[in-house]
């Protein structure tokens, strides 16, 4: 090596590896002929002298050749073929995502103004005003259905959480307000009893045990009351044995037949969901929610919750979290002709979040591919933070 040129000298008769090519012999080099460092490509491997039989060599009978003897690989079947442009790729894609796929979650508030969720960036609790201003701007880019979580004044929170039926009460007033906006929209609402109950809990609590019963009465007042305001999916998330047929019931005996329901058919009692309840302020009050909701252990046990719901009425059946549990998604897609839905829930949403603050993935890519990800496992349904924002990237990558 030259330190003052940068040239690197070989010995005569070298070998030398293009990488990326295959092994030529240069057997009339010169002592003094050089390449330029710069030209990283080209490495000595050896002198012919020394290494004599040593150099690897591909075995007789390992590769044909071809008429032009070229190295043939006797194989017909070759899936690369498939992936060999962007448009064959296009065209054999077994999977598809749209905005018609998504519904968008967003939280609301009774305050003027909005408030950002500091475990959620980019997500925030929406007046009314700026709830349906969001629901607008969401609904250019192709995202035709929402769901709201409400977070409700600690003053209005009782253990028996009446304030889920007030007719006047937020999510009511919410459901009108989007339903007049864009009348076309899918207005989904959420059931149970956490957001409003003075214990942080899904259901009535008596002597520290959630009642299974009582609370589906309370539920039943309020798909109710929500159906009465306009929604066009109810969706009990709470857990309570036979709260699906109870609702179902309840909604066609006021004649709210056409009033569908998204059954969180296997919520685990999951580490995933701490952004969420920041986002309502409904950290359960004591204890967990390991006696209602399922053990992430059990991936079986979500086949005996999916056969209740779909026998009790459920229009479409809900996994939550969803990234962790693709095995159950895919599990309930082998087992029900109904529509499946995945919950991309807040933990998995603040997680990728934080990386791509930190330079560490690719948000748009990432978020796309895990949004990908359900639909290939088997959910027809996403519910998703990113609705919107995914929504748009589809656009403006042009892949609608």
């Amino acid at each position: 090596l030259n330190f003052v040129t940068g040239d690197v000298q070989f010995p005569r008769h070298v070998r030398l590896l293009v990488r990326g090519d295959r092994l030529g012999a240069f057997n009339s080099f010169n002592e003094r002929s050089c390449v330029p460092r710069n030209v990283a490509s080209v490495v000595a491997t050896a002198e012919l002298e020394r290494l004599g039989s040593g150099i690897a060599s591909v075995p007789d009978g390992v590769l044909a050749r071809n008429v032009h003897g070229a190295p043939w690989v006797e194989q017909r079947a070759r899936p690369r073929r498939n992936r060999k442009s962007a448009a064959v790729r296009k065209m054999v894609r077994e999977t598809i995502l749209t905005p018609a796929n998504f519904i968008y979650p967003l939280f609301i508030h009774e305050d003027d103004s909005n408030t950002p969720i500091a475990s959620m960036p980019g997500c925030e609790r929406h007046s009314l005003q700026s709830m349906v201003a969001e629901a607008k701007d969401a609904w250019q880019y192709g995202v035709r259905s929402f769901i709201v979580f409400p977070k409700v004044p600690d003053h209005l929170k009782t253990n028996r959480g009446e304030e889920a039926y007030n007719p006047d009460g937020i999510v009511p007033r919410a459901v009108r307000m989007l339903k007049e906006a864009l009348p076309d929209s899918v207005v989904c609402t959420d059931v149970a009893l956490d957001p409003y109950s003075s214990m942080g809990h899904d259901g009535i609590v008596e002597d520290g045990k959630i009642l299974n019963d009582a609370t589906i009465e309370q539920l039943c007042k309020q798909v109710i009351c929500q159906a009465r305001a306009g929604s066009d999916v109810v969706a009990p998330s709470d857990m309570m044995d036979g709260r699906v047929g109870a609702c179902r019931d309840a909604l066609d005996a006021e004649g709210f037949t056409d009033v569908s329901i998204l059954a969180y058919t296997a919520k685990y009692a999951s580490a995933y969901y701490g952004p969420f309840r920041d986002a309502l302020d409904s950290h359960p009050g004591f204890g967990d929610k390991k006696t209602y909701q399922q053990d992430p252990a059990n991936g079986r046990e979500a086949y005996i919750e999916a056969a209740l719901d779909e026998l009790e009425g459920a229009d479409i059946l809900l996994v939550k979290p969803g990234l962790p549990y693709l095995d159950v998604i895919l599990r309930l897609r082998q087992a029900t002709n109904l529509p499946v839905a995945a919950y991309h829930v807040s933990g998995e949403y603040s997680m990728l979040k934080a990386a791509a603050e930190r330079g560490w993935l690719d948000e748009r890519a990432v978020a796309l591919e895990t949004l990908l990800s359900f639909r290939r496992a088997g959910a027809d349904i996403i519910l998703t933070y990113y609705a919107k924002q995914a929504a748009k990237w589809l656009v403006e990558d042009g892949l609608l």
